[in-house]
Formats: structure tokens, sequence, C-alpha cells
């Protein structure tokens, strides 16, 4: 998915108080209702024109909703213009909202004219507006309104969504039935959850956003909910001083490296130390040393025992345990020795799943499931992870404190102090192995240069983002290595000398 970065606040609605903000808003600005869906329209209209301006014959699907009337606001705009223009309409016994039924009404006293959803569509539609579902939705759409989406999406024209793509769940992101795939899509006053986790990346096309002028009301207001994406890197990657030493950006121990895993360990050490650690030792399998030491003599590595464990505890500022760990008796004694370390610590892979066994709370500890072992760590399934994301990365922190990382497409952030962000970096070709190892190393390593761990967390999973956005706009996605984000990762790390805007932009959020 593709957007205007410069065009798309940081702030993020939770989807049910919108609708109270938007009142609130307008009658504080002296805007009626009314203006805003008009000013809504108006603002889908310019963007269709746009990116489509040699289309002729639109068809425009209206709900029976607000997110109809914004469809009926874009009919007359476009009539007005001279294009060929369908509207198909959605019933309902009852009454449509004030505000709809006046767009309803001035775009029948225009002279236009509104088919039954179950016309035949026009021949050579060039464009399709989705105005059938808003952000209301909290279930799979009717099977009428399915029937409408599902002919949208066969259908040869593009299509542009109005607010949010019908049957994008605007809270969670999740799909429960039949959804809009669109190019396009254009949200209104504010940015809701749903649009950037989830499935929205599958959906919501490119997105553009449009405040409906209520731009000086929001920026008063506060959220718990915030989007972090590229142009937040200089807030915490920084020119470091001059004189500055390998003592102060660092010193991590790294705990894992089972038989046939040297791989997930080695990976994480690299990403500790391109992502700017001073120091960094493996503790790992002894059969381990040789190749590790041989690929990257900068890690310093040493064999996993009671004593050297022991021994880098005391000398570390910060622990990352899990890549390669595996669930046998070597690494559950490992992670039961640290269990007691008391400065900042980051728990992944094998780390998470023997914690699903034996659960504590620990407020000194980042943890970075993605939804298989979320789905462990709190008894359910994966569906029921990925059916609403923010709500399982907050059970995940009531359950075990400190903060909480869920990974996948849209990753969610959540903090002990209630903040929660939602990761816009990334793209598919993350999707293949050693990538969470070279994650874990990257927030280790910030940890080490006393960042807070929600803040480690935030720009550990951005960096890991952006580094993969860039490689993804020099090669595309498919093939992918972890290791072949540490090349663009130096770039991302130092803001203030390389520009992470040069390359040409990949097909992710960035």
């Amino acid at each position: 998915m593709k957007k205007n970065a410069a065009s798309i606040p940081h702030s993020i609605w939770p989807a049910d108080a919108l609708r109270d903000a938007e009142k609130e808003a307008a009658d504080a600005l002296g805007i009626t209702l009314f203006e805003l869906m008009q000013r809504a329209g108006e603002a889908a209209f310019n963007v269709a024109r746009q990116h489509y301006p040699d289309s002729r014959r639109w068809l425009i699907l209206c709900g029976h909703g607000n997110n109809g009337g914004d469809g009926y606001i874009v009919a007359r705009l476009a009539a007005a213009a001279g294009l060929e223009v369908t509207v198909l309409a959605v019933e309902s016994d009852k009454p449509l909202p004030e505000e709809a039924q006046a767009a309803r009404e001035a775009w029948l006293n225009a002279g236009g004219e509104i088919h039954a959803e179950t016309a035949a569509w026009p021949e050579g539609a060039d464009l399709i507006i989705d105005g059938l579902l808003g952000t209301g939705l909290n279930s799979a759409p009717r099977e009428n309104i399915a029937a409408l989406i599902d002919h949208a999406n066969a259908h040869a024209a593009p299509v542009l969504a109005l607010d949010i793509p019908s049957g994008l769940l605007a809270q969670t992101g999740a799909t429960p039935g039949a959804v809009i795939n669109a190019a396009h899509t254009v949200t209104f006053i504010a940015l809701k959850p749903g649009l950037l986790t989830g499935k929205a990346r599958d959906v919501v096309g490119q997105l553009h956003h449009h405040a409906l002028g209520l731009e000086s009301w929001l920026a008063g207001q506060q959220t718990a909910l915030t989007r972090v994406d590229a142009a937040l890197l200089p807030r915490w990657f920084t020119p470091r001083r001059p004189t500055s030493n390998k003592g102060d950006h660092g010193k991590l121990v790294i705990i894992g490296g089972d038989h046939g895993t040297a791989g997930a360990i080695r990976m994480t050490g690299e990403a500790a130390l391109r992502a700017g650690a001073g120091l960094v030792r493996i503790l790992t399998r002894a059969e381990n040393i040789a190749p590790i030491v041989t690929a990257r003599p900068e890690l310093m590595v040493h064999e996993l025992t009671a004593t050297s464990l022991e021994e880098s505890l005391e000398w570390a500022d910060v622990a990352v345990i899990g890549p390669g760990l595996g669930q046998a008796e070597w690494g559950k004694k490992a992670l039961q020795k640290i269990e007691n370390f008391r400065k900042p610590m980051l728990w992944d892979a094998d780390a998470l799943n023997l914690l699903a066994i034996n659960p504590d709370k620990r407020h000194n500890r980042i943890l970075t499931p993605h939804p298989g072992e979320a789905a462990r760590l709190l008894n359910c399934s994966v569906a029921e992870i990925e059916s609403d994301r923010l709500l399982s990365a907050q059970r995940l922190l009531q359950r075990y404190a400190g903060v909480v990382v869920l990974k996948g497409a849209g990753t969610v952030v959540a903090g002990d102090e209630g903040a929660i962000s939602i990761i816009d970096a990334g793209n598919a070709g993350m999707a293949s192995g050693g990538m969470g190892d070279v994650l874990s190393g990257i927030i280790g390593s910030l940890l080490g240069q006393q960042h807070s761990l929600y803040d480690a967390a935030c720009a550990g999973c951005l960096a890991h983002g952006v580094a993969a956005d860039l490689l993804a706009a020099r090669q595309g996605t498919r093939g992918m290595l972890a290791t072949d984000l540490f090349s663009t990762l130096v770039r991302v790390v130092n803001p203030d000398v390389f520009d992470t805007e040069d390359d040409e932009p990949s097909n992710s959020f960035t």
C-alpha cells in the first residue's frame, strides 16, 4: 500500500470515538454535519479526478448510511463535471440519516437517478466509487451488500473507497466477510486503526487523508494511538557526540543458538551491532563459536555455561534471550537464570514459548511475539489474535506487563502507560525466516543506547521496517533475506547522514 506520507497524520483515533468527535468538532467550529459531508464528497471527487483523469463513466455504490451520503455528493459533482454517472443504492426500511437524506435529495434535484441494488451494471464503467459501508460496521456485510462487493472486485474498473473499504472493520482491520479491494481509499477527519493493521494492506490501496477543515480542533486533542513512520526516525536516531566511546552505547548480552540454530543468534548479534550497540556478547553452544566469529569477528562469542551466564549478566546493560534458544533443558535453565535480571531485557522466540508455560509479569521486559506466539501466550487461536490486534496487544500487556510488540503487517507496540503505536513501515518481503531475530537485535541495541523500553520498541520496529522498505525499493519483495537488511539498516539509523527518501517508493506503506 502506498500513500503520500506528508498528508497522513501521526495521530490515530479509536473508531468508536470518531462519531462524537466529528459532531463536537463541527459544533466548535460552527460547521454543520451536512457541510462536512459535502467536504468529504468534494475531497473524494478531487482524488478520483487526480488519479483517474481520463475516466468518463463512474459507477457509484451507495449504502443506507452516511457513507452512502458521501457517495451522493460525489455523484452530483461528477455529473456537474460532465461525467456519465450511474448510482446504485441499497435500500432499507429505516430512514436515511438526516445528512445522507439531504445529499440524496440534492442528487435527485440535480436530475440524477437512483437505481436499485439489483439493477444491471452499466456497460463500460471505468471507475467505481465505494460508498456502501462506513466505519460503523462491526460484523460481516449482509448478503446483498456482499454480492455488490464481490461484483465490484470482479469488475475491471478500479475502486475508490470512501472513508474505508466496505467490509474492513475500522477499529481492528479485520475482514469477517466480503471486503472491497480498493485501489485508493480517501479517509476523512482522522485515521482509524483498521486502516493501518490487520488486513488493511491487502485492501486499502493508496491511502489519502482529508481532515475536512477540522485540523485546528484535532490538533488540540489527545489520543493514545500513534502512527509511527519514517518521518519520525530523527526523533530517536540523533547524531552521536564526537567524543563518545563504545561503553556509551551499551553492553548487550544475547543468549540462544541451540544445536542447529547458530544462524538465529548470529543474526541477532550482527543486527545489534549494525543498529549501534557498543559491545555485543553472545552466549551459545560451543559448536557455534567458530562459525559466528568467522562470519562476524566484532561479536564476542562464548559458550553458555552457568558461570559465563552469571558473569555476563553482571557485565551487561541489556539482555536479549530467545533466538534459537529451543525449549529443551539447556534453554530452560538459561531462562530461569535470567528471570532475576533487573536491567532492561527482551524476550523473543522460544523464550516466549517457555513463558507461555510459566507466565509471569515483569516491567523491565519487552516481549516480541508473532501472532502464533501471541496465541500461545494468551491460550487462544491465531484467528482470535488477528481479529483484533490492538486488543490482543493490550491483553498481552495486562497479563505480562512491560512492553509488547505484536509483530505482523501493521505491528502494534503497547506500553505500560497505555500508549499504543502502529508501525507504518515494512512490506511483504519481510515474510521470511530470520526477520524476527534481526528485530530483536535492533531493539536490544536501542535499549543499550539508553532508550526506554517503549521508545526502543517503537524505534526498533520502525528502523527494521524502513530498512526493508529501502531494500524493496531497490530489488522488490520476493527473495528478500533477513541479512540483506544490514545494508540498508545502517542508513536508517543514521538519518542525519542518509536521506531515506532518496530511493524509489516500494509497494509498502512508506
